[in-house]
């Protein structure tokens, strides 16, 4: 049997449109090729969506691509991410399970403080899943996970989690590979990372969700699975090549004919164009970049979209001593050298603002009522400015 492991889709996650269109567009490419090939199933660990109530442009594009899955005869199962995953299990995964679009592989039972996962048996394979949950709360629960036996058939374990062994040095709550319970393919997904370890595989995200993994990954993929014999393929994603730019900038004066300058030496027409800027400015202020001037060149030299990273661009703080022996009274010497150094008609309403800003909310007071107490609060002050 031949199946597609997709995972981290992500579906809505980005908000620039050209970047959210080209995640529904590796999506459906990933649904065409499984077609192509003529796949038994298609398997997603986790993540289909970015959240548990994605939008609705997004739900009809899902629909469409899943639909195309059921009408070619290819059935579909899925696992909660931590993305899409909810307590009271009440998300739109459901929405497409109840429709016939794809079934939940998570079918537990608990039973002398195990966990065990009953399987969904689907010709000649039992699939398992646990899903992914906020926080990695799973991690611990995995511990006490074991399978309802299902002798002959190709075990499939679908997880949306850290394995030990895949995240390096990172200081995250992880599962070690050996305390699973045994399976002939760990489906996995959560990890963004291009990961095969023998029968342990990451599929990575179906498109990037990040400037980073655009830098790192460049573009999405999945895995074209056979059972028996075992073999496994990794299938990229998307045409769209990322072109990426890195400036050091001191100057925020000059900066933006210098980013100008750089872009103009590359081919950035219908690329996408990753600007990371970085440094210590000793001039002028981050607001001081024309970015809509830089926008606007990366528009008139075809570029498909630029987006930019600016953590690691930094301005010097002018230096800022307060001498105050009771720490008590540190607020208001702030305040008092914010007065002195900022002269303004205004300052004298700081104080006021400040208690206006800091009423809290009564026990059984109604967050509507709260909001038009402290809305009430606030319109006293702005009738003062009007004074």
């Amino acid at each position: 049997m031949k199946f597609s492991h997709l995972a981290d889709c992500h579906l809505g996650s980005w908000r620039q449109p050209e970047l959210q269109a080209l995640n529904l567009k590796n999506f459906e490419e990933a649904i065409d090729k499984s077609i192509k090939e003529r796949v038994d199933f298609v398997l997603i660990t986790g993540d289909l969506f970015d959240s548990a109530y994605p939008g609705i442009e997004v739900l009809e594009e899902t629909f469409l691509q899943l639909k195309k899955l059921k009408d070619s005869g290819i059935s579909c199962f899925y696992i909660a991410g931590s993305h899409d995953y909810s307590a009271s299990g009440k998300t739109f995964l459901s929405v497409l399970e109840k429709a016939g679009f794809c079934q939940n592989v998570f079918v537990p039972e608990e039973r002398e403080n195990n966990i065990i996962l009953n399987p969904v048996i689907f010709k000649e394979v039992a699939l398992y899943g646990y899903p992914g949950k906020k926080s990695g709360m799973e991690i611990e629960e995995l511990k006490k996970v074991k399978l309802q036996d299902s002798p002959g058939f190709f075990k499939i374990l679908a997880l949306h989690t850290s394995l030990k062994k895949a995240i390096g040095n990172l200081p995250i709550d992880s599962v070690e590979e050996d305390n699973l319970p045994k399976a002939d393919y760990y489906a996995l997904g959560h990890l963004h990372i291009d990961y095969m370890d023998g029968k342990f595989v990451y599929a990575g995200p179906t498109f990037p969700s990040n400037f980073q993994e655009l830098e790192e990954l460049k573009q999405g993929s999945f895995y074209l699975v056979n059972t028996r014999p075992f073999h496994i393929k990794k299938m990229l994603l998307g045409d769209k090549k990322p072109e990426f730019i890195e400036i050091e900038i001191f100057n925020a004066l000059t900066a933006t004919d210098k980013i100008i300058s750089e872009l103009k030496k590359h081919n950035i027409q219908d690329k996408i164009v990753l600007l990371k800027l970085f440094g210590k400015l000793s001039q002028g202020k981050i607001s001081n970049i024309d970015f809509k001037k830089i926008e606007d060149f990366a528009k008139e030299k075809q570029a498909y979209v630029l987006i930019k990273n600016i953590s690691k661009l930094i301005t010097e703080e002018p230096e800022f001593k307060i001498d105050v022996e009771n720490m008590d009274k540190l607020e208001d010497e702030i305040i008092k050298k914010y007065c002195l150094d900022k002269q303004s008609k205004f300052n004298n309403l700081i104080m006021s603002l400040i208690h206006s800003l800091s009423i809290e909310k009564q026990e059984d007071e109604t967050s509507t009522a709260f909001s038009a107490r402290l809305y009430n609060e606030l319109a006293k002050l702005i009738q003062t400015l009007k004074c």
